[in-house]
Order: C-alpha cells, then structure tokens, then sequence
C-alpha cells in the first residue's frame, strides 16, 4: 500500500494557507488542497483523523444584506454536505461559516465556487428565455425561479456525494457538533430566518433543475485560477 502520508502533510499545510486574509492565496490553497484530495482519492476524515480537534473554526465570506432564499438554501445544503453552519449577518453583509478544521474553509470555497456558478448560468437562460416584452415582474420571478430548481438538484448531488465520501469519521461527529455549537453560543442570540411561501415560474424552476445537472461539484474540488474552464465538468 502506498504511504500517503507526504501527500497528507501536504495537504495540511495547504488548508493551513486556505485560512490566509489573502482572499486570492487562500482560494489557490484550497482549490490546491481539493485537487490533491481527488486526485489520491483522501477524504477528509483521513486528514483529520491524526488529531482530536479542540475548537470550532470560523470563516466569512461577503454577502448581500438582505440574502435570497435560493442563497440561503445553498450555503444550508453545502454546510450539511461538510459538516458546518453558516450564519448570516445582515448588519455588515458577512455570511459566516463555522465548522472544525479543514471542512469550514472547504464549506466557504465551495459555496462561493457554486453560487458564482449558479450565477452565471442563470444569467446565460434569463438571455436566451426573456423577450423585451416580459414584464420586470415577471423577469424576476423567473429568475428566482430557476435559482431555486439550479440550487434543488445541486442540494441532491451534494447529499448523493456526502453518502459515498462522509466528510467525518462517527467517532468525531459528536465532537465536532460540540465545538460548533459552542461556538454557536459564543456569538451570542442567533435569529432564525424563516422561508416565506416561494410562487414559481414551473418552467424557469424546471430549467433551473435540468441546468443543476451541469453544475460541476466536482470541479469545486479543482478549480482555480482557471475555473471558467472547469465549471461544467461532469460530477
């Protein structure tokens, strides 16, 4: 069997870099960091496992005041997928993720890299299915609309690849779900946002579904400097 730990080490330190104020070293070393996880088929439990974690980590990233739904909807989906929480603060447009050791910083890389993704094919279809005609009413509620299916089937896929590469060893996850929610106590009250009822546009909702598919998850695992290029790679 081939000793990984070099690769392991390398890792680490990348993730340790991910942490950087550098808002564009850290994304290289996290785009780094996934791409060797890939590409020795590690998860992160293997480079966990070497050390019991003592407290919750914290990184934020910049967001609107006033969040959409659909955005709320993805960081939940990707917190679940890697184990964290994110908390919005509408005061200062910060959306915080909060998570044990490298999964925090891989949580906040991978809902940037797919919010930017879902972005862009949105604006790709509102170009192709909006005439001048459309009322702005109308506009807005079918690009709502296909946020919403685009952020249904990534939430999916992001379930789907937790169940074959569990982000924790069981042992730990009683652990880390501690040292978040202490961390949870620490910021104080937090206010819980409940969704309102969403009306849909079904064929916005349903293209926002089918283009989900193309989204690149996988890519999020490789992607960097030149990620325009990757973003619709295959799952």
């Amino acid at each position: 069997m081939t000793d990984k730990s070099p690769i392991i080490e390398k890792i680490k330190k990348l993730l340790a870099l991910a942490a950087s104020s550098n808002e564009h070293e850290a994304a290289l070393a996290a785009s780094h960091a996934q791409r060797l996880l890939a590409a020795h088929n590690l998860a992160m439990a293997d480079i966990e496992s070497e050390r019991k974690p003592e407290l919750a980590d914290r990184v934020e990233t910049s967001a609107a005041k006033n969040l959409p739904k659909w955005v709320r909807h993805l960081s939940g989906s990707v917190c679940a997928a890697f184990d964290c929480q994110a908390i919005h603060h509408p005061a200062t447009g910060k959306l915080s993720f909060i998570g044990v050791g490298a999964d925090v910083q891989i949580a906040a890389y991978t809902f940037a890299f797919l919010e930017r993704t879902i972005r862009r094919l949105c604006s790709q279809y509102m170009k192709c299915a909006v005439i001048a005609s459309t009322a702005n009413r109308q506009r807005e509620l079918m690009r709502q609309s296909y946020y919403l299916g685009a952020v249904s089937t990534v939430t999916v896929r992001l379930r789907e690849q937790k169940q074959q590469t569990p982000v924790t060893p069981g042992a730990l996850v009683p652990v880390k779900e501690g040292l978040i929610k202490k961390a949870l106590e620490d910021l104080g009250v937090v206010r819980t946002i409940r969704s309102r009822k969403s009306y849909i546009n079904p064929d916005a909702y349903s293209c926002g579904q089918e283009d989900g598919r193309q989204v690149g998850i996988r890519s999020a695992l490789g992607a960097g400097k030149d990620d325009g290029a990757r973003e619709l790679g295959q799952f």
